[in-house]
């Protein structure tokens, strides 16, 4: 079993800072605008089941372990590992994910426009 030395400890910190790593969070310059209702969408997230694949915060029913836990989404860089998390990704992404990634499990769900904006403005209040 290898020790770190405090001296190996300090070059990897500060590796860390000078590479700029935020831990999987971007730290934006602006807010995320969503021409969607946040209500509307956990109402949409519900009727279609996504907590059957997903674990999403705020939807008691949201227990599924297929798909990544949304927690803290609105604070993620990308969206599903491909796309920088903004809002126009998001939305691609939410209606038509083998789209943007073939082979993803994520079904196409045939979400108008509005319904993915809505349910993106819901996964961006997960702070």
């Amino acid at each position: 079993m290898r020790v770190i030395t405090g001296t190996a400890l300090l070059f990897m910190a500060a590796a860390v800072v000078v590479t700029g790593c935020t831990g999987g969070q971007y730290k934006r310059p602006y807010q995320l605008g969503v021409n969607g209702d946040p209500h509307a969408g956990k109402v949409l997230i519900e009727n279609y089941g996504c907590g059957s694949c997903h674990t999403i915060p705020g939807i008691y029913t949201a227990r599924g372990v297929v798909g990544p836990p949304l927690y803290f989404f609105g604070r993620r860089t990308m969206v599903a590992g491909e796309l920088p998390n903004t809002p126009e990704n998001l939305v691609r992404w939410l209606r038509n994910p083998p789209g943007v990634e073939p082979g993803t499990a994520m079904p196409n769900l045939g979400l108008s426009d509005q319904q993915a904006q809505d349910i993106a403005a819901y996964l961006y209040t997960l702070q």
